[in-house]
């Protein structure tokens, strides 16, 4: 990866999977018996695109009705999903918060998180971890009632708060959120460690190797 071909102002981080771990296996490892049983579960039952309607602003009380509709044999599994919704959290990506550490204490940029996050769920997360409260601003899907990949979502960024894309670096750990960013001229780093993404921050010298 080559530097940056603009001045680097802001950096935006994506949340789940890069900064907290959320993981419905956490939860689903104690309700089912095998890793198969959680695999159909999730692929066929409680899936990302379900989930990500709620991240979308629909209320869980609706999510989980249609779903308990559409697979009432699965109805006690289904309304665990929010239920028991923070047991699905495994805590903070250790290695990604200190990387969010050191950015912050050197204040050359502004950091801005944009993630895809029920509304009702949130506030869970804002009192549990204290470092969500580095961030200059964070725009939350379910209160926008829209969510990556959605242009507007990234546009939005910069309607709200005082930055621009083609001056900003997004890091997330969807291949598919990646792009679209991409596609905005909003250039962005595929999170897949905490790691990797040190090495890509060196190597566009954001921060010493």
């Amino acid at each position: 990866m080559q530097p940056l071909p603009m001045p680097l102002e802001s950096i935006i981080f994506d949340l789940g999977g890069v900064l907290i771990d959320w993981n419905p296996r956490y939860l689903y490892r104690k309700l089912l018996p095998t890793e198969q049983e959680i695999d159909h579960f999730l692929t066929h039952v409680a899936t990302s695109d379900w989930n990500e309607a709620q991240d979308a602003g629909r209320s869980l009380a609706d999510g989980t009705a249609a779903l308990v509709a559409a697979h009432p044999e699965h109805a006690a599994l289904i309304h665990a999903f929010y239920d028991r919704w923070p047991e699905m959290l495994g805590g903070p990506i250790s290695g990604t918060v200190d990387l969010l550490q050191q950015l912050r204490e050197q204040d050359r940029y502004a950091l801005f998180a944009l993630t895809n996050w029920s509304a009702e769920t949130w506030p869970i997360a804002w009192e549990q971890y204290d470092f969500l409260h580095w961030f200059q601003g964070v725009l939350v899907s379910g209160q926008e009632r829209m969510r990556k990949p959605s242009p507007a979502f990234y546009h939005l960024l910069e309607e709200r708060f005082p930055l621009q894309l083609a001056t900003s670096l997004f890091i997330d750990d969807n291949l598919r959120n990646v792009q679209a960013a991409e596609a905005l001229g909003l250039r962005s780093v595929h999170f897949q460690s905490p790691e990797q993404l040190h090495e890509v921050l060196s190597t566009l010298l954001v921060m010493p190797g």
